[in-house]
């Protein structure tokens, strides 16, 4: 069994979001996304593998496919395979979001 700690992967770029690999295996993919000010990643899509993403802290706004919303920490959604996703920080404090994929992307 392989653990890591989250809070390990939790850092901030002033130039840009920050992404690091939680896990990754061949049915699964997981990431630590970092955003602070207004950062923001995406669009990014992938044909084959569904999404869960996971606040853990801020507030994010998040676009899945034509659906948008602002997600508070602890709020998931839902990520159907071949729509967009794109998230950018919503407050005036730093969020962080877990990504997790499955299948891993292509």
């Amino acid at each position: 069994m392989k653990t890591r700690n989250v809070t390990d992967l939790i850092y901030f770029d002033e130039e840009a979001a920050r992404t690091e690999v939680l896990h990754e295996t061949e049915q699964l993919f997981s990431q630590v996304i970092c955003l602070q000010e207004s950062q923001g990643i995406g669009p990014m899509q992938d044909a084959t593998s569904e999404g869960l993403v996971v606040v853990l802290s801020g507030e994010v706004a998040a676009q899945i496919g034509r659906n948008r919303a602002r997600m508070k920490q602890w709020a998931s959604a839902t990520v159907p395979a071949g729509d967009e996703l794109t998230l950018r920080n919503a407050s005036a404090e730093p969020s962080v979001v877990l990504l997790v994929l499955a299948p891993p992307p292509g």
